[in-house]
Formats: C-alpha cells, structure tokens, sequence
C-alpha cells in the first residue's frame, strides 16, 4: 500500500500558495469561486468543489481571456480536483494548457510554472509513468529553490513529491533525506500541527514500513493521524488515509485487533464520500 494520497494535498496547497502572490487584477467574482473550492476541498466535497472550479475557470476565461494567469490558476484548480477523483484523462490537457500559459506569461522559472511542472508530474506518478515524472519534478525543485531559497514552504512540497516518486520505485536511499528534510522544514516554518507535518511524518512513516522499520514507523502515523483529525473534518479523506496507513501497519505486524476499529472508521468515512 503506497503512501502517497497526502501529495494531492499538497500540491494543492503549493498552487494557492503561488497564484495568490502573483496573480494580476482577478476578474470580479474569481476570487470569491477559488476560496469556496479550497474550502469545498478540505472537506473533502470533490464533487461540488470540481463544480464550483467550472465555474471559476468560466469566468476568468470570458473576463480576461484564454491565455491569462488566472485562467491556468483555475485550469489547475480543475485538474487537480480530476486527479484526486482518478479522473486522469481529464486533468491531463488542462494541466499541460495551464502550463504553456504560465511559461509563456511569466517565463521558465517563475513560481507558478514551478506547481503546473509540480502538478503534471503528480498525474504521471499516479498513473505509474515514473519515467515523465521525475525530470518535470526536478526542474520544479529547481525553479522553487533558486527563487525562495532552500527552507520555504513550497520548496518542502517539491521535496516531498520527489521522494514520493523514489519510494515507489524502492530507492530508498535516495527518498528518505528528502522526507526528513522535508519534515524538519515543514515543522520550522508551518508549526507542528500543520496538515503539511502530517504529510512529512506519514511518508517517512510509509517509507519505514516499507522497509520493516515498523517500531519506527508507528509514532509517526499516529501523529500523522492525530495532526489531520485536528487540521480537517473527522469525516476528510486525508483522515480516513491515516486511518489506512496506521491499520495496514498493525496488519502488517499481526495487530489485527488494533487494525479492525481502524478499519472500519475509515471505511466509513470513505462511504460518506461516494
């Protein structure tokens, strides 16, 4: 069991992050529509959130245009609500339009071009294409580093994303230093109780079940899993994931007691969200 649904989150987190900073004039209402989908988002509504997306998408089109920032900002938004539905073959040519848009408006190092790189390796990696994944995945670790420094937020996510593509190819060595990094600059500069520390701590975690490290990697999940019942709903899919994670390793080590009540929360959780 792969521990990787968090990057999702994320990478949501990351475009909020870069297109509020650089966004020009907003056509009137857009703003308004992307708080509702980031809101509509964390509690877990996937459906009326991608709806709501359609709708911003709509409305910086016919104001400002096909090729403006705020239309790839909103192309993005869509995508990654398609992606974290599965819906692979929509999101992919509106990641790879908001793309062009950003780097022919802003250039190739500009922090948005940074996440639409981000996002677009996060569908290859959830379909398995490794291979396309990994080098749109460093050239948007580069990008945020030379722009914000080695310590920033976003910088984190890109770590983050990168190790989560070395973990499932088991190149372990090379993805655990990107976790803790991403780990300790996520405590520094968000605070312990940030979703992003939970993100940090359930994929070093995974990372140590993987390899059998188990009394590693039990306190991490549990935190994981109490960080995110605090952060979101106790119904939010990124609750019943850490449910998942902890369950499956007390599976793993033959806790079946322990993994059951764990078990059945979250499929309840995941039930509410069909």
């Amino acid at each position: 069991m792969r521990v990787s649904t968090f990057s999702l989150t994320l990478a949501l987190l990351a475009l909020g992050l870069t297109t509020s900073v650089y966004s020009h004039a907003a056509a009137p209402g857009w703003n308004s529509l992307r708080q509702q989908v980031d809101s509509l988002y964390q509690q877990g509504q996937y459906t009326r959130a991608t709806e709501v997306a359609k709708q911003a998408l709509q409305v910086a089109e016919q104001a400002l245009g096909p090729d403006h920032p705020d239309v790839a900002a909103s192309l993005n938004s869509l995508a990654l609500l398609y992606s974290a539905q599965a819906q692979y073959v929509q999101a992919e040519p509106l990641y790879k339009r908001a793309l062009a848009i950003d780097e022919k408006a802003h250039g190739p190092d500009h922090p948005d071009v940074a996440a639409s790189l981000n996002n677009l390796a996060q569908l290859y990696y959830a379909q398995g294409q490794y291979a396309q994944a990994e080098p749109l995945h460093k050239r948007a670790l580069a990008i945020l580093e030379k722009i914000f420094g080695p310590e920033h937020p976003n910088v984190a996510i890109s770590l983050n994303n990168l190790a989560l593509l070395y973990n499932a190819q088991q190149q372990y060595a090379q993805a655990e230093p990107l976790y803790k990094r991403v780990l300790a600059i996520s405590q520094k500069t968000l605070g312990p109780e940030h979703p992003n520390v939970a993100l940090g701590l359930n994929n070093l975690a995974g990372l140590y079940r993987d390899q059998g490290k188990y009394p590693n990697a039990e306190p991490l999940f549990r935190r994981a899993l109490a960080i995110s019942e605090k952060a979101f709903s106790p119904d939010h899919p990124n609750v019943a994931t850490g449910l998942e994670n902890l369950a499956q390793l007390y599976r793993d080590i033959g806790y079946a007691n322990k993994a059951e009540p764990l078990e059945k929360r979250a499929a309840a959780i995941r039930a509410m969200r069909r």
